[in-house]
This record gives C-alpha cells, structure tokens and sequence, in this order.
C-alpha cells in the first residue's frame, strides 16, 4: 500500500498591525489635576466627546456652577475637545474643589494630546489655574480659640 501525498499549504495568516498602528489606535492618556484636598484622574481617548464625572454624564451633573466650571476647558478646546472622550474620577474635598480639580485634568489632558500651544496660551490668557493650579490650602486650627484665626473673647475689662 502506497499512499499518495499531496503538498498541501497551510493558509497565510492576516499580518497583524505594527505596534505603531496599535499605538494609534488605542492612544490613551492619563492626567491628573488638584485643588485644595480633591484629586481628580482623567482618562483620555480618542471618541465622541462624552464627558464622565464619578459615573454621571457631563449634561446631567450637579450643581449646575461646577458642571459650568467643568466644561470651561472644553468650550475654549472647541472642535479639538469633541473628538475626545474625557472619563474623570474625582476623591476628595467639596463639590467646587472637584469641580476645579477636573476642570484642570480635562484642561491638561486637552493641552498634552493635542500638543498645540496656541491652545496653551488661550487657556492661560482665560485664566492661568486651568493649567498651573492654585497653592492655597486650608489654614489650621490653633490653639486658644475655634479656628485658624479667632480668639475666646476677654471680658475682665
């Protein structure tokens, strides 16, 4: 018994994409941003321009001043901030806190993907915290009284 065997090729396999064109694809970015005590973490991506803070969308958050406060970055971005999708987590502080601390995520996030400095300088010419922070913290408690500054009163005179 003899057998024939025929040479029978196995299929090609689709090549897979470089990792530059993988790098394109799933560019992500993380940014972080802080005012006070919150800390906020923005992750980027290439999208539709859906905005997410701590799980609720950008049009439906509240109060109404921090979502203001939040959206500043987006509206100077203009075009440039509606390809993206902005996924924020904020800890920490009051509601202003972390409305200011993901509104500086989102504005360098924004300047760190596009890389454009025309967008730099308007942030900075609109106002300058977007992008460099504010130091300012809360100033202890000390003794002698109920808060930073304020004394028990004397009343012997």
């Amino acid at each position: 018994m003899s057998e024939v065997v025929e040479n029978v090729e196995k299929p090609e396999k689709p090549e897979k994409p470089g990792r530059a064109e993988k790098a394109e694809k799933k560019r992500i970015l993380l940014m972080t941003g802080k005012r006070k005590t919150a800390i906020a973490r923005a992750l980027v991506r290439a999208g539709r321009g859906n905005v997410i803070v701590n799980g609720i969308p950008l049009p439906t958050f509240t109060p109404e001043i921090a979502r203001i406060k939040i959206s500043e970055p987006l509206l100077l971005a203009g075009e440039r901030g509606k390809a993206l999708d902005f996924n924020v987590k904020v800890k920490g502080g009051g509601f202003m806190g972390q409305a200011e601390a993901a509104r500086m995520a989102i504005a360098k996030s924004l300047i760190q993907w596009t890389r454009s400095s025309e967008l730099r300088k308007t942030m900075i010419s609109y106002d300058r915290t977007m992008l460099a922070g504010d130091p300012r913290q809360k100033e202890p408690k000390k003794f002698g009284g109920p808060g930073a500054r304020r004394r028990e009163q004397k009343s012997y005179r």
